[in-house]
Formats: structure tokens, C-alpha cells, sequence
């Protein structure tokens, strides 16, 4: 298998430049709002701060993959003589807690680095962030070529399936008579 070049895009967070304001939950939300920055709330932001002040720690925590089932095993992170619950810090959108889930309807909630058209040159929570706790990095990777089936391959095949072959080539016939 031939190599291919991937560009990885990934958010780092300085935990210790993080000073809560959680300005990149505002912004997140309201670039993700629709219409597109008709309002704000960080209950639907894909960006949520980790907010425990009186021991003085504020973490951005992004929104991970969806999960259908809750973690097998609880354990707990001993951190610069501190202790924190696994949940606190986990990326995913699971039934256990309500976490990166769209309040209104539900829906998991995931991080897309803000894609838009045009493409913005960074993600908007790392853009407003006034402190540069959050820095956004692309890095070109190279992977082993995934030999995929076709997307259009699988649409064809499944629609060939339902109405059978001979009606789709007539269609295709007629449309591409149209054009």
C-alpha cells in the first residue's frame, strides 16, 4: 500500500494560562448558533471549562465522539496533590451525564474545529482567547492508504438493490438525455 499525506488538526490547552473566563464557550456557541451568531449559550458550546476555582483549576475540555454506553471502570486522577473524577476531564458525549449534548434536542455535541466556508484560519474559541491558553496546530502525517469502498459505489448499489438495475440505467439514460 502506497503512503498518502494526512493533515492532522488538533487544539492544545495551556491548563496553566486558563484563567476561566470562558470566552471560547461563548464564542463557540455563538459561531455554532443558527443563524450564525444570532445567540449564545454555553450549554451548546462544543468547548466547556472545567471550573473548580476554589482550588484554582480551569481546564478546556472539548467535545470528544459520541458514546452510547456509560465507562466501564471509574478511576481517579492524583494530580499535583489533588484528586480528580475520571468524568471531569472525559471528551465524550455519553448517557451518564449531560455533558456535550444539545439541550434542546438531545443531539451529541463534537468538536469541528469551526468548518466553514470560507475556511477560518483557526477554530474561534482558540482565535478569542485572550490569555493563549488554547493554540491550534495543523501537521501533515504520513498514513498507510485506506483502500474505501466509493461513497457514490454504495448509494449506487443500495439504490440498484431496492429498484433493481434495469430501472436505474433507463433513468440515468433519460437524465443524462436532458443535460
Amino acid at each position: 500500500m502506497a503512503k498518502i499525506k494526512k493533515i492532522v488538526k488538533r487544539i492544545t490547552v495551556d491548563a496553566e494560562k486558563c484563567n476561566g473566563c470562558r470566552t471560547c464557550e461563548v464564542m463557540c456557541s455563538a459561531f455554532h448558533s443558527t443563524p450564525q451568531w444570532s445567540s449564545n449559550s454555553p450549554a451548546k458550546s462544543r468547548v466547556q471549562v472545567v471550573r473548580l476555582p476554589l482550588r484554582d483549576i480551569f481546564l478546556p475540555v472539548f467535545a470528544g465522539e459520541y458514546t452510547p454506553a456509560e465507562c466501564g471502570g471509574r478511576i481517579s486522577y492524583h494530580i499535583d496533590d489533588r484528586t480528580y473524577d475520571e468524568c471531569e476531564f472525559c471528551r465524550a458525549a455519553c448517557p451518564s451525564r449531560g455533558r456535550f449534548v444539545e439541550p434542546d434536542s438531545g443531539l451529541p455535541l463534537g468538536c469541528d474545529m469551526c468548518q466553514s466556508d470560507p475556511p477560518l484560519e483557526e477554530p474561534m474559541c482558540v482565535h478569542w482567547c485572550v490569555r493563549d491558553a488554547l493554540k491550534y496546530e495543523e501537521r501533515e502525517i504520513e498514513v498507510e492508504e485506506q483502500v474505501e469502498i466509493d461513497a457514490l459505489e454504495t448509494a449506487l448499489t443500495a439504490i440498484a438493490d431496492k429498484f433493481g438495475w434495469d430501472k436505474m440505467m433507463r433513468t440515468a439514460a433519460r437524465l443524462t438525455q436532458k443535460s
